[in-house]
């Protein structure tokens, strides 16, 4: 028994993550592509992307900037998309999440030029406030891909603490 325990915490510890002071678990079947500049972790899940930033001690911009620019990245019948959005606390962090559908103009590349529109998209996204500065979630796909996900993608929210 004491040896499957410590099996199982060797095993969850492959599976954290961690930046501004925050530690996560990665969700079972997840595929993790690293960090890299500015990705604490990238997740591919199937045709869609989760991604965890992480840019530094109070960089980032504000909550509400994030919030506001990326319900404008949504549109549904060239409107801007209606988008939920909420404050929760995660393990005494407070939490702002963001939950979007719609055609989707994100901005990608070097340039940081706008995306041409993806049709049925849908974006869950949350800031995080910790000890280190802020991290940002962004899982992001067709609707169908994220929405099949979505107890995963609350899992990792949940799993989110210090340390």
């Amino acid at each position: 028994m004491r040896t499957a325990i410590i099996l199982l915490c060797a095993a969850a510890a492959l599976v954290a993550e961690s930046a501004a002071g925050l530690s996560w678990t990665a969700p079972a079947g997840w595929d993790s592509k690293g960090a890299s500049p500015m990705r604490a972790a990238t997740y591919a899940v199937g045709d869609a992307e989760c991604v965890v930033y992480f840019f530094g001690e109070s960089q980032g911009g504000t909550v509400e900037a994030n919030m506001t620019r990326w319900k404008g990245q949504f549109t549904v019948d060239g409107q801007p998309a209606p988008a939920k959005t909420e404050t929760k606390t995660l393990h005494g962090l407070k939490a702002s999440t963001l939950d979007v559908t719609g055609a989707y103009a994100g901005i990608g590349g070097p340039n940081m030029a706008p995306l041409a529109p993806k049709a049925d998209y849908r974006m869950l996204a949350a800031i995080v406030e910790g000890p280190g500065g802020n991290i940002f979630v962004k899982f992001t796909g067709p609707v169908k891909t994220v929405t099949a996900n979505l107890a995963k993608y609350d899992a990792l929210l949940n799993s989110i603490h210090k340390g």
